[in-house]
Parts: structure tokens; sequence; C-alpha cells
């Protein structure tokens, strides 16, 4: 006797079939629409939102060398100046998307950038490296905007545009970072690096302020409402139009009664805590002592284990939530799951950047270059410059290519950019040369892999699944610059400066393994990419 009994896993690829033959249906049809002047409008103001947040960040990095030397903190505790931003913001990022939701993309924008801008200020009026690191969590906070701006994006245009919007925000983010790096280093060498966060605070309230009166509720759902129609569409003509109808009714109306507040706080315990382990393993230079102790590790091993146990009571509480944080039969998926990883990895190898590079070129010859932060800025130039060439032509590249081949070639030009790093980083030309090389390479993997996940989401999901990915990178994000901070502490030499003072700084050990780390991460993203279109091969797709 022949069983009829169909798998799970064979109903899971059913489904996916499905999906995918949907979204194929509504991207014809979608195709030969002409975008509004209002979903122009509303690009506009979240690519200046991009810009601004950029800018604010990129004008703060010259000074890192600057804050070691005016509180007289370590290489380790002077990484959570990047750290406890990005902490906040890895655990808002997932709840933001999911609120944004179930309460509206405008509503949860304008919170969130007053929680930003009142981190600006914190950071302004800080006179100690605590109530510094407190204003730039708060500031983390604010990045939870990006998974409703991309929220937003998928809103107002059709699937065909999305690499086009998705690649001018990008490259708003390039505009950034260019102003940023070309002035901040100048206000900081003139002005003193307080002037980075009182820049910041009159663009935010403009911002808030267009935001509130030019973003409106009812802009942003007219492609929604079209693509939902589609589906109504395609479904009735297999007879399903009512049960997906009612499906999704029930699925927002459930959606809208709960927070996976559970999930957010082991979240949080277990980034913090991995984080605050890896800092407080590392020696303190300003007591003379260049390796961890073994009382060293014993104090944080408690802080490893408490890491460990939230991270496997995380997966538990995730799999058993009805509306989890982390959707694992979503993120699951093998599109989803890769493309995710390889902007973990893109988000890991800025940070990283951002965390060595000032401190490379700030530190006394012969290991560094004994520059300044103008000198900073002007070096890491070509890295921003790039950024700004490649953000809407990674845009128009995907959209004519599709997202596979530009994100492996993406990650094979950031390998390739790292090596160079890795091996001539003597140079601040060839420094410059690699960086450039990096930021081509990050643009088009960053691009191609979020393109993969929004094209490979559905819809009622999208906020969730944006917010899963989002978050990884900012845990990247968040990761890259402990790491360079780790080799940095745990590797220093003693180096008298014209002045005689002699002083403990980060030795050219410490920087080769930092950019050696970079190269074998980015290389592991060409295997992912690999492997992401082996799968696609296999299973007979096209990933737009």
């Amino acid at each position: 006797m022949v069983s009829n009994k169909i798998s799970p896993k064979n109903n899971r690829k059913n489904e996916m079939k499905k999906n995918q033959s949907i979204t194929n249906n509504i991207a014809s049809i979608q195709h030969q629409e002409k975008v509004p002047f209002s979903s122009w409008k509303v690009l506009v103001i979240l690519s200046c939102i991009a810009t601004m947040v950029m800018y604010a960040e990129t004008m703060l990095i010259p000074a890192i060398p600057t804050l070691v030397n005016d509180f007289h903190i370590n290489y380790g505790l002077s990484s959570w100046l990047l750290t406890a931003y990005l902490v906040s913001a890895a655990v808002m990022t997932p709840i933001a998307g999911k609120l944004s939701d179930i309460y509206g993309r405008k509503k949860v924008l304008l919170i969130i950038m007053a929680i930003y801008s009142t981190g600006i200020v914190v950071g302004a009026i800080s006179n100690d490296i605590y109530l510094m690191i407190f204003g730039r969590a708060i500031q983390g906070i604010g990045m939870s905007m990006f998974p409703i701006a991309f929220g937003m994006v998928r809103d107002q245009f059709p699937l065909n545009k999305l690499s086009i919007a998705q690649g001018l925000i990008t490259s708003m983010f390039a505009i950034g970072a260019v102003i940023g790096l070309s002035v901040g280093g100048i206000i900081i060498q003139n002005f003193g690096w307080r002037m980075t966060f009182i820049t910041i605070i009159p663009i935010s309230i403009i911002l808030l302020v267009v935001i509130k009166k030019y973003i409106n509720e009812s802009t942003y759902c007219g492609y929604e409402t079209q693509n939902l129609k589609s589906e109504i569409k395609i479904d009735n003509k297999q007879g399903e139009i009512k049960t997906k109808h009612q499906d999704l009714k029930r699925s927002e109306k459930v959606s809208k009664s709960q927070i996976d507040i559970k999930g957010s706080v082991l979240l949080a315990i277990f980034i913090t805590s991995l984080l605050l382990g890896i800092t407080l393993l590392q020696p303190d230079s300003y007591k003379h002592d260049v390796s961890p102790s073994g009382d060293a590790a014993l104090t944080v091993l408690p802080i490893f284990v408490v890491s460990l146990v939230s991270l496997i009571l995380f997966i538990l509480v995730e799999r058993r939530a009805m509306h989890p944080l982390m959707n694992f039969k979503i993120f699951l998926e093998s599109k989803i799951l890769f493309s995710s990883i390889i902007i973990m990895i893109v988000g890991l190898s800025m940070f990283m950047v951002f965390q060595t590079i000032p401190i490379l070129v700030q530190t006394p010859k012969p290991i560094g270059f004994s520059g300044n932060p103008s000198d900073t800025g002007q070096i890491q130039l070509p890295f921003a410059i790039v950024l700004l060439i490649f953000g809407p032509t990674s845009g128009l590249i995907i959209s004519r290519l599709g997202s596979l081949k530009p994100t492996i070639l993406g990650s094979v030009l950031t390998t390739t950019g790292f090596t160079i790093i890795f091996l001539l980083h003597s140079s601040e030309i060839l420094i410059s040369v690699g960086l450039a090389i990096v930021s081509a390479g990050l643009s088009l993997a960053a691009v191609g892999a979020m393109n993969i996940i929004l094209v490979a989401t559905p819809r009622e999901f999208s906020g969730v699944t944006i917010g899963m990915s989002s978050m990884l990178r900012i845990i990247g994000s968040s990761i890259g610059p402990a790491l360079a901070a780790m080799h940095m502490q745990t590797n220093q030499s003693t180096i008298t400066n014209t002045n005689g003072i002699t002083q403990m700084l980060p030795s050219s050990l410490s920087f080769d393994l930092i950019f050696l780390t970079a190269v074998i991460l980015s290389s592991i993203s060409i295997l992912i990419s690999l492997l992401l279109m082996k799968k696609a091969k296999s299973q007979s797709e096209i990933i737009a």
C-alpha cells in the first residue's frame, strides 16, 4: 500500500516554491509600473537620515586615539565607543522592525529619531568614558531606524526597483562618510571631539520635523496593497483566495498582541556578556601589564558562561515563541541564512577597519605614521568615495545581473583589498588603495545579499526578517572593534615619542593579526556566496 502522506519537509519546499512563483508574478505585474513622486520623496528623506548617521559616526572615528588619551583608557575599553552603540542597535533593531509592523513605520521612526538625538546630546556633554559609552548606547537605539527605512523602501517600490532604491540609500551612507572623514579630522584637530556631536544636533532636529511633515502613513502603502491584491488574484486561480485572506488577517491580528521581550533580554545579555568578557580578558597597558593573567581569566570565565547559557536559552525561547524575535523557520531557509551571514561579515569587516585605521595612522613611527586626526580622514577617504560610487552602481548592476554574481564578486574584492592591506600596510598610499577595493567589495556584497533576502522573504514577514538580518550585521559590527582592540591591547611594544615619554602602544604584530583576521573572514564570505549559487542551481532557481 502506497502512503499519500506528504512530509513536512516536502510541504515546506512546496510552500517555498509557491511563494517564489507568487513573487515572480508580482514582479512581472509591477515591471511596467511607474514609481510615483511621493515614493521618491520618501526615499530622499530616508537617504538624508542615512547621510546624517554615517556623518556622525565617521566624524568620531578619527577621535578614537584622542579619546584614549583624554580619558586615560586602554584600547579594549575604547572599543566600547563603537561596541556600546552597536550592541544596543543589535538588540533594538528586530524590536523596531516588529513595532513598525504593528504600529506603523512613521510613528516608530519618529520616536527612534528623537532617542537618537538625545544620545547625541549626551555624547556632547560627556566628561568621562562611562557617560560617553552611555550616550553611545542611546545613539545605538537610533540605529534601529534602518530596518524601518528598508521596510518603507519595500513598501514604496516594486521588486524590480528595490535594488536601485537600496543602492541610493547606500550611496547616501557613503556621502555621509565622505563628509565625516574629510571634515571630522579637521574639526577634531581645531575644535575638539565634542564639536563632532554638537554639529549633529541641529541636523537631527530638522530631520525630525521633515519626517513628521512630509511622510504620511498613507504614502507608503501603495505597493503593499498592490502586491496583496496580486497575491489574492494568483491564489484565486488556485481556489485559495478565502484561506489566504483569512490567514493574513489572523496573522495581523495576533501579531499585534505580543512582542518577544524574553528573547530581547536574552539577546542583550548574550552580546553584552560576550563582548564584556573579551574586553576584561585583555591586559591593562596603563598598569604596564602586557599579558592576560590567570586571575583575569578566572574573573571573566563566569561572564563567558553567562554568555553561553544566555545564547542557549535564547535559541530555546525563540523556537517556542509564538512571535519570536528571530523566526528560525524563516531565517534557516538557505538563501536568507547564507545571505545574512555574508551581511554579518560585511559589518564585522567594516567596523574592524573603523577601529584600527585611526590608531595605526596616529601611532608613532616606525610602527604607525605619527599622523593626526586630519591625516586619518585623508587615508580613509578613498574608502568613503568608492562607497559613494558603488552604492547606486551596485543597485544597477544587481538589477541587471541578479544578486548572486555581484555578491560573489563583492566577496572576492573584499578579500583582495584586505590582503593588500595585510601585506602592505607600511605604506599610507597602499592602505588607501586596499581600503578602496574593500569598499567596492563591501558595497556589492551588502547590497546583493540584502536584495536576496528582500526577494526571498514573504511580504507579511518583511519587517521581522529585515530586522533579523540587520541585527546580525550589527552583531558582526560590534564584534569587529572588540576583536581589533583585543589584538591591539594584547600585543604591545614600548615606544618613546619625540618628547621623551615612554608609552605602551600596539605593536606591528597586532595590526598584522587584525588584517589577517579580516582576510580569513572575507574568504569565508566567498565560500558562502559559492554555496548560495550552488544551492540556487540545484533547485533550478534564479535569485533576482
